[in-house]
C-alpha cells in the first residue's frame, strides 16, 4: 500500500464501550445529535416514564389503600423520585450514556471530552431533567438544544455532557508518516499489534491532533501513548513527544503488515501455479 496516498475508504464510525475508555480521541468523529433526532429520542423516554408512573401508582394505590395517610404519602414520593431520579439514573449509569430513547434513536450521552459519563453525570442530568422537561414541560430544554452548538440541554449544561450519534459514516484520513528521528527505533522495535478499538483511536488522534486545544492534544496524546506503551519493546528514547511516539508505531505497523501481506500473495501466487 503506497503510504503517500490518502485513504478515502467509506467505513461506519461506531462508539462501542471498549472506544469509550479512550475518550475523545475516538468520538472526534461522531457529532452532537441534531435537535429533531433528540427531540424524538426525548419523545420517547417521556413515554416509558409514563408507563413507569401509572404502573407504579396503580402498585401503590393496591399496596396502600389501607394504609395511613403519612404511609401513603411516602409511597407516593418514593414513586416519584423512583421514576423520575432513580430509574433515569440507574439506566444511563449502567448502559453508560443510553436511555430507552436513545436506544432507539441511536445515540448515547458523552462527557465533555467524549468519554464515558459517571454516576455522578447521569444523576445531575436526572435531577435538572426532572425540572426542565416534566416540571416546565420540557420548554426549558428545548429552547437550549436550540441554541447549543451542540444540542445540550440544561441537564448537560450542569453535568458537563452532551448527546452524540453513534454510528455516522467517516473518511478516513491519510495515514500517519513515520518521524524520521523515530524510523531507526521503530525498524529495531518490537511491535506488536494493537488492539482494533485503540488502533483507530490512535489513527484518529493522529488525523484530528491539529483541530484539538493544546492542552487536550497534550492530554490525549499522552493517555494513547501510556495505552499503547506496553505493546512496544523497547521505548523510544527518552524525551519523545508522545504524538511523535504515537506515529512511529502506527507507521511502522502499517510498513509491516504491508510486507506480511506482499510476501503471503506472492505465497498464494507460487501455490497457484505450482511453482
Amino acid at each position: 500500500m503506497d503510504a503517500s496516498r490518502p485513504v478515502a475508504a467509506r467505513e461506519t464510525a461506531t462508539l462501542t464501550d471498549d472506544d469509550l475508555v479512550t475518550g475523545e480521541a475516538v468520538a472526534l468523529d461522531l457529532p452532537p445529535a441534531g435537535l429533531a433526532v433528540r427531540i424524538g429520542s426525548g419523545l420517547l423516554d417521556v413515554v416509558v416514564t409514563a408507563v413507569l408512573l401509572v404502573v407504579g401508582a396503580f402498585t401503590v394505590l393496591l399496596s396502600a389503600s389501607g394504609s395511613s395517610g403519612a404511609v401513603q404519602t411516602i409511597a407516593v414520593i418514593g414513586l416519584t423520585v423512583g421514576v423520575f431520579l432513580v430509574f433515569p439514573t440507574t439506566m444511563e449509569t449502567l448502559t453508560r450514556g443510553r436511555t430507552v430513547g436513545k436506544l432507539a434513536f441511536g445515540l448515547r450521552t458523552v462527557r465533555e471530552d467524549a468519554g464515558p459519563i459517571s454516576f455522578q453525570h447521569a444523576l445531575v442530568r436526572s435531577m435538572i431533567g426532572y425540572v426542565e422537561i416534566y416540571a416546565l414541560t420540557g420548554v426549558p430544554a428545548f429552547f437550549s438544544a436550540m441554541v447549543s452548538a451542540k444540542g445540550k440541554r440544561l441537564g448537560d449544561y450542569a453535568a458537563g455532557t452532551y448527546v452524540v450519534r453513534e454510528r455516522v459514516p467517516l473518511r478516513l484520513d491519510a495515514p500517519a508518516m513515520m518521524p524520521p528521528p523515530l524510523a531507526a527505533w521503530a525498524q529495531r522495535a518490537d511491535i506488536t499489534a494493537l488492539p482494533t478499538s485503540l488502533a483507530l483511536a490512535v489513527r484518529q488522534f493522529l488525523g484530528r491532533a491539529g483541530t484539538l486545544d493544546p492542552a487536550s492534544r497534550q492530554a490525549i496524546g499522552a493517555d494513547l501513548a501510556r495505552q499503547v506503551s506496553p505493546h512496544v519493546a523497547p521505548l523510544p528514547p527518552p524525551g519523545t513527544p508522545a504524538e511523535a511516539f504515537l506515529a512511529a508505531v502506527v507507521a511502522e505497523r502499517r510498513e509491516r503488515d504491508s510486507r506480511r501481506l506482499a510476501r503471503e500473495a506472492r505465497l498464494r501466487a507460487r501455490l497457484v501455479s505450482g511453482r
